[in-house]
């Protein structure tokens, strides 16, 4: 039968507080995918879905028209999605002309196992769940629906999953009109359904997943987070997702999107083929393989290492362009770093003071970073770079005309896009070396702050300990500066640390103050 899909995703997501800030709540990631794919990938592709959105609109269309161009999507604006007038029956309503057939409605973040039926009558999802109190209700009797209960309701009910078929969609029509003055606008979908109890509605248990707050979307992560591949660190501002046989990666900078796609034509065959882009995504066809850090073996280290001289093509540049090469360091190095620490202190609420580290006694990281000699720094060889290159990024291929694939490079280098300094490609793959996302991602560290009293510890495995010690010898055998790589991963943790979540932030500000403590110290 011909029926459409609509998918309310105007709203704010105030129960995920801070999550949305960003990205509308359709987007927020489950398994690296957002919830909304697990909804649409419910439906075959020549099913029409209707999208209302108002918040962070534009997000929800750039992802959906990247991640699916063969299906079809017809957006409807919500002028009014908060404040007062506004709500789920309103959003609804203004989706009435795109409606008028038998329909489906999803709440965007509703996730089911099971197959979803087509409209072919009247029908609602439902759920055992442990509390009812926070979810409107469902009473059934012996095989249709006798009520749509209000929030809390006890007794013989189960939880109604903003889940349903609605076939008799005239008549769901005309009780929404009619009942703007009854509550429809603030209700939703449930009032309308009330009024379709008489014709008949089936009642159909799920496996729910709600992901609309805090604590319930943490219960679905943890369940769907055995189909995780790759351990990707989430960050406020920009996100990764893969869908089907695509990644697509987000950032709120449009310029951020701009510079790696443009820099993709520079990094040749070193990266994937970028499909298509937006302002604020791009998309790339996945490549088969598997991510370094899943076995990150010593014999496959010196083979990319030398497989890495191919890519480091160095830049011939005249004295000109070398003094602002330098200088150039010296602002994304320098500037950066100070800017990044005070953003540290203010994002935490952490204070700058002499500590005692690991039973070393500490100076103040700004008294550290004054003596750091950033002309020395700065001094960097310019070649074609990834920026971002850790064990997480680099993909040993199953096949193909290159054993390995560069990923989620970086969009610059302070500004330059098409080279960069060898010695921030050496220090972010040595700090990767020490510190492994997938170790973190499972919280095995811990770091502990009374007053100027800090310790922490984390997991190492000894293969990548093996890596790191040959990765010392190597750049020492091919003539650079093995010190200056570490003094660039110490400075790399205090730029990182703003940028991720509590406590993993302590770890890197305390380990990248205290490597600079050691590293100065040897002079």
């Amino acid at each position: 039968m011909k029926y459409k899909v609509l998918i309310a995703s105007a709203g704010l997501g105030n129960r995920l507080k801070g999550m949305t800030k960003n990205i509308n709540k359709a987007l927020i990631s489950v398994a690296h995918k957002p919830v909304i794919s697990y909804i649409i990938e419910k439906f075959s592709e020549d099913v029409e879905f209707v999208i209302p959105v108002g918040y962070k609109a534009k997000t929800v269309k750039e992802y959906l028209t990247l991640a699916y161009p063969n299906r079809k999507f017809t957006f409807v604006d919500i002028d009014l999605y908060e404040g007062e007038g506004s709500g789920l029956g309103y959003t609804i309503m203004k989706c009435e002309k795109e409606l008028q057939c038998p329909f489906i409605f999803s709440s965007n973040d509703t996730i089911v196992l099971e197959d979803v039926k087509p409209p072919m009558h009247n029908w609602v999802g439902q759920a055992d769940v442990g509390d009812n109190s926070q979810y409107r209700a469902i009473r059934t009797g012996k095989r249709d629906v006798t009520e749509i209960c209000t929030k809390g309701t006890s007794g013989d009910v189960k939880a109604y999953i903003g889940l349903s078929g609605i076939y008799d969609y005239k008549k769901f029509w005309e009780a929404m009109k009619d009942g703007t003055d009854q509550g429809s606008v603030e209700i939703g979908e449930s009032y309308g359904l009330r009024f379709l109890i008489d014709n008949g509605i089936e009642p159909i248990t799920f496996t729910w997943f709600d992901t609309g707050n805090i604590s319930e979307l943490n219960k679905t992560r943890e369940y769907f987070a055995k189909n995780i591949d790759a351990n990707i660190l989430e960050k406020e501002e920009e996100a990764i997702w893969f869908v089907d046989d695509k990644a697509i990666k987000f950032s709120i900078d449009e310029s951020f999107i701009k510079n790696r796609v443009q820099r993709a034509k520079s990094l040749d065959n070193f990266i994937p083929h970028i499909i298509n882009s937006t302002t604020n995504m791009y998309s790339y066809k996945k490549v088969k393989g598997e991510i370094f850090s899943k076995n990150p073996m010593i014999s496959t280290f010196r083979y990319y290492l030398d497989w890495m001289e191919k890519f480091w093509v160095k830049k011939d540049l005249d004295k000109n362009q070398k003094l602002e090469f330098q200088n150039i360091c010296m602002k994304f190095y320098r500037e950066k770093t100070y800017k990044r620490v005070k953003q540290y202190f203010t994002t935490f609420e952490q204070i700058d003071a002499q500590e005692i580290i690991d039973g070393n006694k500490v100076p103040k990281i700004y008294e550290l970073l004054d003596k750091v000699d950033w002309d020395y720094i700065s001094n960097g060889i310019p070649v074609r770079f990834h920026g971002d290159l850790h064990f997480e990024n680099i993909l040993i291929n199953e096949s193909g005309k290159t054993p390995f694939t560069l990923l989620d490079w970086r969009q610059d280098f302070g500004g330059i896009l098409d080279y960069g300094d060898i010695y921030y490609d050496f220090a972010k793959l040595n700090h990767g070396l020490i510190i492994s996302h997938e170790l973190v991602d499972k919280n095995l560290f811990k770091v502990n702050h009374k007053l100027n009293v800090v310790y922490f510890d984390f997991l190492r495995k000894q293969n990548l300990v093996d890596c790191e010690n040959y990765f010392k010898e190597w750049i020492e055998n091919k003539g650079y500066d093995y010190k200056r790589v570490r003094l660039l991963t110490a400075l790399i943790y205090l730029n990182i640390a703003a940028l991720h979540h509590y406590p993993y932030s302590l770890l890197l500000f305390y380990l990248g103050k205290n490597m600079l403590n050691e590293i100065l110290g040897e002079n």
